[in-house]
């Protein structure tokens, strides 16, 4: 009986570090720039995807297994993925942030307008509601 023992203690221990290092392994944190993509792949079938503010974050499910993160406005927020009896598969911080992407915002007062830049700059269409200012 002894030797039984011996020998289920250390599968046991094995089985419940696995377990352990799935659920840690997809908790993380996920830098994204504003208006770009981020793949998540899952290690489970989504049920359920919860975003705390949309405003900052979006996600879009490709399938039970594939999420991707899009950068909506900047700030930091969770994203969390539950299979289909609550099980986490993905707990993230998604921080969002304006990266190089060659934008700038110009402020008139207490209006701004977001630009984007390459050889010369003119309004996003990030600008909402704002008087698109005309190409120099």
């Amino acid at each position: 009986m002894v030797g039984r023992l011996a020998r289920l203690v250390p599968a046991v221990a094995a089985g419940m570090a696995m377990l352990v290092a799935a659920g840690v392994a997809q908790a993380q944190s996920l830098n994204v720039e504003i208006d770009r993509s981020s793949r998540i792949g899952l290690n489970g079938s989504a049920a359920s995807v919860i975003v705390g503010n949309p405003a900052i974050a979006d996600v879009t499910v490709v399938d039970a297994n594939t999420l991707f993160v899009t950068g909506k406005g900047y700030g930091v927020t969770e994203v969390i993925a539950v299979d289909a009896i609550g099980r986490t598969l993905f707990q993230g911080e998604i921080v969002v942030t304006g990266g190089s992407t060659g934008s700038v915002r110009v402020w008139r007062g207490a209006q701004a307008t977001e630009m984007a830049c390459a050889a010369s700059c003119s309004p996003s269409v990030r600008n909402t509601g704002a008087a698109a200012a005309p190409t120099p």
